[in-house]
């Protein structure tokens, strides 16, 4: 599915925009006038944090429930801890931020890596470490993903990078490919959502 064919949450539509038409998450560094898409502005992403603000679109999110983008393996412990009646809760940290339900549903049909099973990273992490190693120029997303939201979050603002915890989900919609969340992201945007 074509970015430009997925209906754009108005915040998201007010980010600036690369070249070739896509809008720049609110935590994504900038090298000169080029956005660094798979790679997380330390600052921008503490700034989110700590304001309570979406990581895509940079606006206020309410007290209540946030969403993130999850991939196969946090998809697949997420599926199996439901349907087992157990909670789940991400004890190891993520970077990845939280965001509004529209933003994460949008983000998780246009950003290529998130999209499909078969796409593949495009850049290695930023100073990988024992957290970030997996992540490498052409490492495949896997399988499965799954927007999910989440009761609220945790962060920790660290000398080098911002730290997020999620606490009890409530909503899971896994995906192979994405464009299967577009019901949901229409009816996201006429409920004047995100």
């Amino acid at each position: 599915m074509r970015f430009d064919s997925v209906p754009m949450p108005p915040a998201v539509g007010a980010r600036p925009r690369d070249v070739r038409g896509y809008p720049v998450p609110a935590i994504t560094p900038w090298e000169g006038d080029q956005p660094q898409f798979a790679l997380t502005d330390y600052a921008r992403s503490a700034n989110c944090a700590r304001g309570r603000r979406c990581s895509v679109c940079d606006v206020l999110m309410p007290r209540g429930p946030v969403w993130r983008v999850v991939g196969a393996a946090e998809s697949a412990a997420i599926g199996e801890a439901l349907a087992a009646g157990r909670p789940y809760r991400n004890m190891a940290p993520t970077l990845e931020g939280p965001g509004h339900r529209a933003c994460m549903l949008y983000a998780s049909m246009v950003c290529p890596y998130l999209a499909r099973p078969n796409a593949r990273r495009g850049l290695d992490a930023q100073d990988p470490d024992a957290m970030t190693e997996h992540v490498v120029r052409g490492a495949a997303r896997g399988a499965s993903g799954a927007v999910v939201g989440f009761a609220d979050y945790e962060f920790a603002v660290t000398p080098d990078r911002v730290l997020f915890r999620f606490v009890d989900v409530v909503e899971f919609l896994p995906h192979d490919s994405a464009d299967t969340h577009l019901p949901e992201l229409r009816a996201e945007l006429a409920r004047g959502e995100g």
